[in-house]
């Protein structure tokens, strides 16, 4: 499955969010991170998320598609990141 996942994390937890998410997806731009993973890897990545993050303070989405193809991405001005190995 092809999953995006944004994060809006307090100050302190932002590097180890980030860090984390780099082991499993391409990171796209600040708090943004997407890539191709599998239903497993999904459930290491919520989890390992589930205790970094303080559930009172912070929110992270995830959404998932069955393949990059499932959607158009567009970017308006700079790209973040080089994004040529994504989609």
């Amino acid at each position: 499955m092809y999953v995006i996942i944004v994060y809006d994390v307090s100050v302190e937890r932002v590097s180890k969010v980030c860090h984390f998410l780099r082991q499993y997806l391409n990171w796209i731009q600040n708090s943004v991170f997407e890539g191709e993973i599998t239903k497993a890897e999904l459930f290491k990545i919520k989890n390992g998320l589930k205790k970094i993050m303080d559930e009172n303070q912070d929110s992270i989405i995830i959404y998932k598609m069955r393949s990059p193809k499932s959607f158009e991405k567009e970017c308006i001005g700079t790209e973040k990141s080089d994004v040529s190995t994504v989609i």
